[in-house]
């Protein structure tokens, strides 16, 4: 199950670039049927019951509800929002079903960790050579500036900032293969760095640091490989950035007003919390309500609300935004016992500036690490326990 769990998602992300329905629809298929599959093993393993099924089940029921009672402005898009959160239920109880023995949850790590180390990889120089065409055969449309499969440099810094603290923190404790390891957070650091993508980049940096810190403060790394290692990877994540090059991401971090549109957005989503402030507008359906409440009209279409937190208390109302907030919450805690997970916080951080949630197979990407979490209850072994414990 943990293989076909990893397939479907490696899938999901390859896929994001075309312009259809069905990558989508295939991978939600996909999902509802492995979640079949892990409830028919129920017998033999009793699920995990871990707090983010509460959120996560609030979620669909709150858009069913909205639904049936007609609490919502735009009913199509309140059901592709329901298939979507049900689709990360899914997702968090197939991976927390087939994540549940440390052997398997060690090899899934593993390969979550490669495999965006290879998006990183590919992304970055097709960035630079593609001529603005996917995997450098595709040209569709906003490919130009698309890292790999993802079209949004946002959605990318989510994506990668999502998995550097895991590969920072593999770095670290390795010892038979340092350098291999160390290469892999540099080539994922300078992947944010070459897409300019200014939350991704200020809060992979923060990442770094953070679990740098705080590995050495716990001793997470043994004495005598501590300062070797942090002089590696610094040494390689200042080289790659130097190759990427920083002028461009540096002079978006210069504009005078870098919120641009989205205080706009923001004050939009606020006036429809005003409005629905128990029930919302209807989950997904944010972009239909936007032009009753929009203090600019700029004469584009708004997508999204650019603030995954306004937009879920302004589609659910109060109660949905609080769930969320009880979630990022329990992931904190957890997130700072096993710094492993702590991408978790940072997607959380870039939400408030983005929509990272809005793809079912980039949102799934996000919960399979919250269901990693909530199979660990412990905190990190200490550095004698390092080469059983370092995937």
């Amino acid at each position: 199950m943990a293989l076909a769990l990893a397939l479907l998602l490696a899938f999901g992300i390859l896929t994001l670039w075309i312009p259809a329905a069905w990558p989508v629809s295939s991978f939600e298929i996909g999902v509802f049927i492995l979640s079949m599959w892990a409830v028919c093993r129920v017998k033999r393993q009793p699920p995990l019951l871990a707090y983010p099924l509460i959120p996560l089940s609030f979620a669909v029921g709150l858009g069913l509800f909205q639904l049936f009672a007609h609490r919502t402005v735009y009913a199509y898009e309140t059901t592709q929002s329901v298939v979507r959160w049900l689709t990360f239920l899914c997702v968090f109880f197939v991976a927390s079903a087939a994540l549940r023995q440390e052997r398997e949850l060690l090899r899934f790590r593993e390969s979550m960790l490669w495999f965006s180390g290879c998006v990183a990889l590919v992304a970055t120089l097709q960035l630079f050579t593609g001529g603005g065409r996917i995997f450098w055969l595709f040209q569709v449309p906003y490919s130009q500036g698309a890292m790999g499969p993802i079209l949004s440099y946002n959605h990318f810094g989510a994506f990668i900032e999502l998995l550097l603290p895991l590969a920072l923190y593999r770095a670290l404790r390795e010892t038979a293969r340092p350098y291999l390891y160390a290469t892999l957070v540099a080539v994922s650091y300078a992947s944010v760095i070459a897409c300019t993508s200014r939350a991704g980049a200020i809060l992979s940096t923060a990442g770094i640091v953070v679990v740098a810190c705080l590995a050495w403060r716990r001793k997470l790394v043994a004495g005598r490989h501590t300062g070797a290692a942090l002089a590696r990877i610094v040494a390689l994540l200042v080289l790659a950035a130097f190759v990427v090059g920083w002028a461009v991401l540096a002079n978006r971090l210069l504009q005078p007003d870098p919120m641009g549109q989205r205080r706009e957005l923001d004050i939009t989503s606020l006036h429809m919390i005003q409005a629905y402030p128990w029930t919302g507008v209807g989950l997904g359906a944010w972009p239909a309500a936007y032009a009753g409440y929009a203090v600019v009209h700029a004469g584009v279409f708004a997508n999204q609300a650019h603030c995954d937190w306004l937009q879920w208390t302004a589609e659910g109302g109060v109660p949905f935004g609080l769930a969320m907030l009880l979630l990022f919450a329990w992931s904190l805690r957890l997130a700072w016992r096993n710094l492993w997970g702590l991408g978790i916080v940072l997607v959380f951080l870039h939400a408030c500036v983005d929509y990272p949630f809005s793809r079912p197979a980039l949102g799934s990407f996000f919960i399979v690490m919250l269901a990693m979490l909530a199979t660990r209850s412990g905190s990190e072994a200490p550095p004698s326990a390092a080469s059983a414990q370092a995937g």
